[in-house]
Parts: structure tokens; sequence; C-alpha cells
């Protein structure tokens, strides 16, 4: 049956949010919005769904940890620190500490800020070490202590590049092993890493992340984040296909999360060898469908959606590409590129992306999670701005 024209108008922001205090949402994954559309057509989906949630479970370093400690008596402002055997510095307060994420390749524990994270969330006390300079107020030098996350007055993780608009394609032209930022890659032209879901993700589901931007609520390791604004890498201007799709990565969103709310199953600690620590992190964005032109980008599949192709055994700045492959192939196991046939497989999590994209479907249905268009859009200046010298 032919919808009313009226269901095809374009929704507000209100009216979704009086809907969600109803308890008369509809949301649903973007898998299943597909499906319907596929089964119905675009019309009859849009018409069905106010809301389609997308997310991803992608590997990171580009992260920090940020620790507000209590004074101590002398106080002391601290200027370098150890928790858990792993360095950082002191910001701008007296006990406000910077914990990088990644770090750790020398490491023999194989240990980084991740590391410290993991071991946070999982209940742990680690050692404290910390050193500062003496000024009349802050007299003390050293400190000894122990840390807990319950210990932790203010704690947060961010994201530097938290959400980006599409991935790469890992593969490497070098005899042997090349270890990636993705992983360890089998070369010549063995094996291949997708480092992002395809039509899953939040990037590929929202082209230009154009519903993100500061004050955007998202789902972050099991809590309620915020996206803060453009994120490291940001390119708001990619090459695009003719449906606004990125076709590499593009616009980037920084995101925070107080580390209390984050559940360990979400948050996940990683080394690879030759690269350093990072985060297995889970995170979902619900996606309004304010118009049809949203619910239209919203539906591409896999087979319309497609990502570079880069040799990292090359470590510049400009890597050799191999042109783009469809997420089509590399989700069912083999591209060919340069004429040979490669293994593939994600540098990321889809188990772990659809656990949080449905946990934050209830979330929204049951008015849990609060539904909010951005305070402004992330901009155009770009953040790949070369480093000379």
């Amino acid at each position: 049956m032919t919808p009313q024209p009226r269901l095809l108008e374009p929704r507000s922001e209100a009216e979704l949010r009086e809907r969600q205090r109803r308890g008369e949402l509809r949301v649903c994954t973007g898998a299943a919005f597909r499906e319907q559309v596929e089964a119905e057509g675009l019309e009859t989906a849009y018409a069905a769904i106010d809301v389609v949630v997308a997310a991803n479970a992608e590997f990171t370093d580009q992260a920090s940890l940020l620790l507000g400690l209590g004074p101590s008596d002398p106080p002391i402002r601290v200027r370098e620190f150890r928790l858990g055997g792993v360095a950082g510095l002191g910001g701008s307060g007296a006990t406000d500490l910077v914990l990088p994420i990644g770090g750790g390749l020398s490491d023999p524990n194989h240990r980084g800020g991740a590391q410290v994270l993991a071991d946070l969330l999982a209940g742990a006390e680690l050692p404290l070490t910390a050193s500062g300079e003496a000024t009349p107020l802050h007299p003390r030098r050293e400190l000894e202590s122990r840390l807990s996350l319950e210990r932790i007055g203010s704690g947060r993780l961010l994201l530097h590049r938290g959400i980006s608009e599409n991935g790469v394609v890992a593969v490497s032209s070098a005899e042997g092993l090349t270890r990636s930022p993705l992983g360890p890659l089998l070369g010549p032209y063995t094996t291949a890493l997708y480092s992002c879901g395809g039509s899953a993700s939040i990037g590929l589901t929202m082209p230009g992340l154009s519903l993100l931007g500061p004050g955007s609520p998202v789902l972050v390791g099991g809590a309620l984040g915020w996206a803060l604004g453009p994120g490291s890498g940001h390119n708001p201007a990619p090459r695009r296909l003719p449906s606004g799709h990125a076709r590499v990565p593009g616009a980037a969103c920084a995101l925070a999360v107080d580390l209390q709310g984050l559940r360990p199953a979400w948050v996940r600690a990683t080394h690879f060898e030759g690269h350093g620590s990072g985060l297995l992190v889970g995170v979902a964005a619900p996606v309004p469908l304010l118009d049809l032109a949203v619910a239209r980008q919203a539906a591409a599949g896999d087979h319309e959606l497609e990502a570079p192709v880069l040799d990292f055994s090359i470590p510049r700045r400009i890597k050799p590409s191999f042109g783009c492959v469809p997420y089509s192939q590399l989700l069912a196991g083999e591209i060919q590129v340069d004429g040979r046939k490669l293994r593939c497989a994600p540098s990321h999590s889809p188990r772990i992306a659809a656990e949080i994209a449905a946990e934050l479907v209830a979330q929204l249905r049951d008015g849990r999670f609060p539904l909010r268009l951005p305070l402004a859009p992330l901009g155009e200046r770009p953040g790949l701005i070369p480093l000379e010298g």
C-alpha cells in the first residue's frame, strides 16, 4: 500500500524527541533498515522508521586518558608520573594527569596507556609515582601512592579520532611480514586488512558525519559520550561517490566519555608488534532520518560503497594506491589487487559493533539515551595539513 504523502515529509528534531518521550520512537539498526528497504522500497521504509543506529568497533591509538586527582598533603604540582609502569605528563592543574593510550613499543611487557585503562576498568589498584617542581604553594617534589578507578575524581577517555567517515585496506608489496597499525600483513600481495565495517559503520551510514558535531551524544564503550568537534585528520572534502559517500577516510570527529561508565567488554586493550598499544572501542551513534535524502544515504549497501587499497610497506605519508574495492568483496573475504587475489580480514570487530548497536537501539526506544542534533557542524577547515621539515 502506498504511504500517504505526508509521511514522506521531513521530520524535525522536536518531533522525534516528542515521539521518544511518548515511547513511540521507531528505531532499528542500519542492517535492519537496509533489509526493509530491499523488501518494501525506500519510501515505505522511511515512513516506518525514525532513527537508524550505526556502529564502529575499530582499533585506535589516537586517544588519551585525562585523570583529575585530588590534592596531596603537602601539595604537589605534578610534571611527570608513572601509573602502572606507564609514563605520562602533568596537565594544566596541579594533579591533572595526561596519559597517552598508545606507546609501549619498547616495553617488554607490551604495556601502554591502553593496558592501564584496561586494568582500571577491571578494578585493579595501580602504583602511582609522580615528580613535580617545588613552589611556595606546592612544596612537594615526589609522591608515591596507589590509584584505582574509585579514587579518580574525574577521569575521561578522549578519542582524538573517535569516528571517521571511511577506512582503508592495507596490503604489502614487500616480501615476508610487514607490521602495520591494522595488524600484520603477509606479502607480496598475499593478505589484506580493512579497517572499516562498510555499510554498518557510522561514517558510511551518515556521509560527511553531517548529523554529528559539538554536543552530539554518542554511545562510547557502553557509556554516554559526547562529540567534541573535528577529530584528528579531519578531511571534510574527500573524494566522494555520486551518492555522497566518501571513497577514502574523510571527516573525523573527536569524542569524550567518562571512565566510570565504560564496559570492559566494549573497550579492549590491544598491542600490535611493531606499532604498540591501542584500544578496540565500540562506538554507536543515532542517525535520525530527517528526510528522504538522509534515508537514501543510510540505505546504501556494501556493493555500493568502497575503500582505498594502500601499500603499507612504504613508510611515507602518501602511500602507493591500488584504487578502490567494494565492501561486498572485502566482506566476502577476497579482493583482487594488481591482478592477484588476496585473502582479506577485518581489522575491527563486527561482533562488538553489532552488540553496541543493539544496545543503543534499546536505549533510544526506552528513552535512556538523549536524541539531539549537534550545536554546530564539524566545520570545513581540514586537519590534514602536512608537517614540513
